[in-house]
């Protein structure tokens, strides 16, 4: 889904909505209660959001997941398979599964460790130790309650921050703030503080400062061209912004749902603009794993990586576990 308008901003629309706001809030109070945390031999890592939609998770369970590999930990990743068919629990395996099955985060997960789709994340978790793994990052998850969260960092969009304040449906936030820094062990606010988020952050917790960076070799692959970009993630204009930040020319840019399954219909439309704009196509390298083949060596992406602000900090906390 596209995030309403209304969710940045206080409106009568919200305001209509707190009552149905109010019962999700319950709703999930409930799940919490009645809920014992299953409390696994290994670390789990959380790196959750509070803000449905386009916060950065996915690189920066890639950014922690590279830093761990590094360290010669056996880590393994744990997702929901967002989008996907899959139950699971299942290994990655894109020569026996297709993206429409594991979802488009998994397969990106899996470039980098193993990583197990499953919508029981308990279920998840066991079968990835005991395959071997000795730390776990699951990507997503803030809100379940089924598994204990040995640290949870909390991810937020510095230029989004909290939105309009208020909880689903009334506002983006998938509970209020005070609950979600009570659980949370660390906050990564991702790109310029510009909605003043980190006054609302409890002093105690510590903030660690990150940016989505262009890979400088995509970078130069499209700079100074002509280019028609599209992208079904949470925050399109965000990926627009990096294009222009890297000297493209969007002479138009397309933006569907997050997760959107991309049909050959939508790729001969999007191709009837390029042509017509005499533009090259251009997105994120999550849309394109749900592109069909046969139109994906036509497009070209702006690879994104993490850049960590104060780096030192991270790796304390992570020598922590």
């Amino acid at each position: 889904m596209k995030a309403p308008s209304f969710w940045h901003r206080e409106s009568f629309i919200s305001t209509l909505l707190s009552p149905l706001a109010w019962l999700y809030q319950v709703g999930a109070q409930l799940r919490e209660e009645f809920t014992q945390p299953v409390i696994l031999p290994v670390p789990l890592i959380c790196i959750g959001n509070i803000v449905a939609g386009g916060s950065g998770k996915t690189p920066i369970a890639l950014s922690l997941g590279r830093h761990l590999r590094g360290l010669g930990i056996k880590m393994h990743f744990l997702s929901k398979g967002y989008g996907g068919t899959l139950a699971g629990p299942v290994l990655v395996n894109p020569g026996l599964q297709t993206i429409g099955q594991i979802g488009d985060e998994a397969y990106l997960l899996h470039r980098i460790a193993p990583c197990w789709v499953a919508k029981n994340r308990i279920a998840a978790a066991k079968v990835a130790i005991s395959a071997g793994a000795e730390m776990l990052i699951m990507d997503d998850g803030f809100q379940n309650p089924t598994l204990h969260k040995t640290f949870s960092f909390l991810v937020i969009d510095g230029g989004y921050g909290l939105g309009n304040g208020k909880t689903i449906p009334a506002g983006p936030l998938r509970e209020p703030p005070a609950k979600a820094f009570s659980r949370a062990h660390a906050v990564i606010i991702v790109g310029e503080d510009v909605t003043g988020l980190k006054e609302h952050i409890p002093s105690h917790l510590p903030v660690l400062w990150a940016s989505l960076e262009p890979v400088p070799a995509s970078a130069e692959s499209v700079a100074g061209r002509d280019v028609v970009a599209f992208a079904g993630i949470g925050r399109p204009e965000k990926f627009f912004a990096s294009l222009e930040q890297v000297g493209a020319r969007i002479v138009e840019r397309v933006s569907f749902a997050d997760h959107h399954p991309y049909t050959s219909s939508d790729m001969e439309s999007l191709s009837e603009k390029a042509a017509r704009h005499k533009a090259m196509l251009v997105t994120t390298e999550k849309d394109l794993t749900r592109i069909p083949e046969f139109y994906r060596a036509r497009i070209r992406t702006l690879q994104v990586e993490i850049m960590w602000h104060n780096p030192e900090l991270l790796a304390q906390l992570l020598a922590t576990l």
